[in-house]
Parts: structure tokens; C-alpha cells; sequence
């Protein structure tokens, strides 16, 4: 039997001037990101996992510089639609998070959580030149659901936001 998550010391007491669902939407991201670390699916600072925030175009990512255990449900940072940060922190954006994250955030308003990791698993697997193949009954099981997007370097400029779209919009229903 799981933890009621309601029952959790300090979940319920939203900080002053947030909304209770930012605040909920912080609590869920920041363990999302505990649960990284357990599983091994970190790597330092270069992946980023993302939430929007209900009822809003803003979403939260991790601070630039904060190792994945570090992240708390009030270190993570909120952006607008440009990656500016709204708010106070004492870390930059991730360019790399906004330019992949905003791009989907932007173009799918259904998109309310993204992760992005480098697992070993997953980088072997994007390596082939053939990504996944269709060899075991669990590949089969996701064939449907995998989009690529060629590697273009560190995404660090916005103009390549289009072209992750455009990759991902092949596999959206």
C-alpha cells in the first residue's frame, strides 16, 4: 500500500502567491525526478524532465547546474513561452530543457509532462542506425509509439523547435 500522497508533511501548505496546483504540479515533478535517481536514469545535468503548470502556458524545469537529487519541489524553475524565468531562482534556465521542452509544450497543449533522459538503454538504441528494431514482442509493443529526431548537436538554438515538433507530430494521434 502506497503513501497518500495528501498525508505527506507540508504537501497541503502551498506556499504564499502560488496557485495550489502549481504547487501540487511541483511536488509531483520534483519527485519525478527523486524517482530518476533511484532508477539510474540521470545523467549529471543533461536531461530534463518538464511539467506544465494547470491552466497556464507556463511550465516548471530543472534549475542549469542542479544535479537531480538536489531538486525540490521550490528549486524548480517556471518559464513562459520565451524561456524567461517568471519568478525568483538562483540558477538559469536549461537552454537545452527550454528548447526541447517549449517546443512541445508550444506546439502540444496536451503535452502536461515531458521527460527526456539519456539512459544507457536508450542511447545504445538511438545509436543504430535503424533505432529500435522490431526483434522481441516488446519492441513490437512500442514501434508504434517511437519518434526520431536527428541529432543536431547541443539544442541550444530555437530554430531547431520546429523540426522537433514536426518529428514528434508523426507519432501524436
Amino acid at each position: 500500500m502506497g503513501v497518500d500522497p495528501e498525508s505527506v508533511a507540508g504537501l497541503n501548505e502551498t506556499p504564499a502567491g502560488m496557485s495550489p496546483k502549481e504547487w501540487r504540479t511541483r511536488a509531483d515533478l520534483a519527485a519525478a525526478y527523486r524517482l530518476a535517481v533511484i532508477y539510474g536514469w540521470t545523467d549529471l545535468n543533461n536531461t530534463h524532465f518538464s511539467a506544465r503548470i494547470p491552466g497556464s502556458d507556463h511550465f516548471l524545469l530543472n534549475p542549469f547546474g542542479m544535479f537531480f537529487d538536489e531538486i525540490t519541489a521550490s528549486s524548480l524553475i517556471k518559464v513562459d513561452h520565451r524561456g524567461e524565468i517568471i519568478g525568483d531562482s538562483g540558477y538559469p534556465t536549461n537552454p537545452a530543457g527550454f528548447v526541447i521542452h517549449g517546443a512541445i509544450h508550444m506546439a502540444a497543449a496536451d503535452a502536461n509532462c515531458i521527460i527526456h533522459t539519456h539512459s544507457r538503454f536508450g542511447t545504445a538504441v538511438s545509436m543504430q542506425q535503424h533505432g529500435l528494431l522490431p526483434s522481441s514482442q516488446k519492441a513490437l509493443t512500442l514501434m508504434g509509439w517511437l519518434a526520431y529526431h536527428d541529432f543536431e548537436g547541443a539544442a541550444l538554438d530555437k530554430v531547431e523547435q520546429p523540426r522537433i515538433v514536426g518529428d514528434l507530430a508523426k507519432k501524436r494521434s
